[in-house]
């Protein structure tokens, strides 16, 4: 009997061992396959390139952490860069990573600094929204990859340059601060990915900056963005729901705007 429980003892071991092996592995590689997944998935949707600097994987800890997250202007704008984003936190639950569906409990984006550029009519920012879906697209499409639902996106600490076009007697640049912009039950309806999500995330911000940027930025940009909105999936009426979703008084905001 005592070789037959040495042999049990032996193998158990090999197994602790191998399971030691895979933790260390996905806290090594983890955040290495995080980044690029990120970065893949973005300049995807956007049809502009991506960057990120870090990111950080805890597989037991169901957390994933982003840091210097950089989305690049359309060609033929004279910046560089649309969007810098200081940190990126994610909750998930651990246990749905193996499921079609991934269920996160929070989303938190602190410290994002967008340059919004005038350029004619449009801006920067418009252009990044046409390239998502429109609201004339089939209904129901299937995600490109998992499903994701999202029980809480927050997005604070948004600061917005606005970089309009040379008016003698006017100032060319306007800077705007957008009130904390909270989401909640992203994705029930089983057609959230991950390029759907990024959407959501720069139409929330296009809302905030109409909110706060109405009597303040010129009447074409600003009307310009709201039609943008309104020929978005789904933008509409996300914005509309008014103070419990997408921020203080966006509804209000943006409502004679998309009639």
């Amino acid at each position: 009997m005592k070789k037959p429980i040495k042999i049990l003892v032996i193998v158990l071991a090999v197994i602790v061992g191998l399971l030691a092996v895979m933790v260390v592995g996905i806290g090594a590689f983890g955040g290495s396959l995080v980044k690029k997944a990120v970065v893949m998935a973005g300049s995807s949707a956007l049809k502009v390139p991506v960057a990120l600097s870090d990111a950080d994987l805890s597989i037991l800890g169901g957390r994933v952490a982003l840091r210097g997250l950089q989305i690049d202007n359309p060609p033929g704008y004279q910046h560089d860069k649309l969007l810098k984003l200081k940190n990126a936190s994610v909750e998930v639950n651990v246990g749905s990573l193996l499921s079609d569906t991934v269920r996160i409990r929070q989303i938190s984006l602190d410290g994002v600094d967008l340059v919004l550029e005038q350029k004619g009519l449009g801006s920067n920012l418009q252009d990044i929204i046409h390239n998502l879906p429109k609201s004339d697209e089939p209904k129901g499409k299937e995600p490109a990859g998992k499903k994701l639902q999202i029980d809480v996106l927050e997005i604070r600490n948004v600061m917005v340059e606005a970089k309009l076009l040379p008016i003698p007697g006017k100032a060319d640049t306007v800077p705007l601060k957008l009130s904390t912009i909270r989401m909640t039950d992203l994705g029930k309806d089983g057609t959230m990915d991950a390029a759907a999500l990024t959407g959501k995330i720069l139409v929330a911000l296009a809302g905030g900056i109409v909110e706060q940027g109405t009597g303040l930025l010129p009447k074409d940009l600003v009307g310009g963005m709201g039609s943008a909105l309104g020929k978005t999936a789904e933008a509409g009426k996300q914005l509309l729901k008014g103070a419990g979703d997408v921020g203080k008084g966006i509804g209000k905001g943006i409502k004679g705007l998309l009639k």
